[in-house]
């Protein structure tokens, strides 16, 4: 069963946000940036009190994805990552993105914290960070 409600669109968009991110870190780091962006509309606390669909997710300002300023966000989604998409939709998780509500690429290590929440992990180039379960209790499903 899937975690958020989706149309084919939002499969597309999800997707599309999931490459522009992090196709450098291949299909295993696409599908935690995509972990990320779930949990966020399924949390509901701290930042993303007003996310409720994965276009809210995507384009929330502030507070969204940098890729969405970019022209290779906007190029059309593969089948491939479409599958992907699909895959987090549907639940699967990866760690350290399992309960993670924000992620980045720093020049160096990943700081301890970021937006007050603490690092619960790197996979290649991105640094993920997760509140705790008394703060987001929804993201640890």
């Amino acid at each position: 069963m899937a975690l958020v409600a989706h149309t084919d669109n939002d499969v597309a968009l999800l997707a599309r946000l999931m490459r522009a991110e992090a196709e450098g870190d291949g299909e295993l780091g696409m599908l935690m940036v995509g972990n990320t962006g779930i949990n966020r509309v399924i949390s509901n606390c701290l930042d993303f009190t007003e996310i409720r669909t994965i276009n809210d997710m995507v384009f929330q300002s502030p507070g969204g994805f940098e890729a969405t300023q970019k022209g290779y966000f906007y190029q059309r989604a593969r089948e491939a990552d479409k599958r992907l998409a699909r895959r987090v939709i549907q639940g699967e998780r990866q760690h350290p993105a399992t309960n993670s509500l924000w992620f980045f690429m720093p020049a160096g290590d990943c700081p301890a914290q970021w937006y007050g929440q603490w690092n619960v992990g790197r996979f290649k180039s991105h640094c993920f960070y997760a509140p705790t379960s008394s703060e987001c209790p929804s993201v640890f499903r």
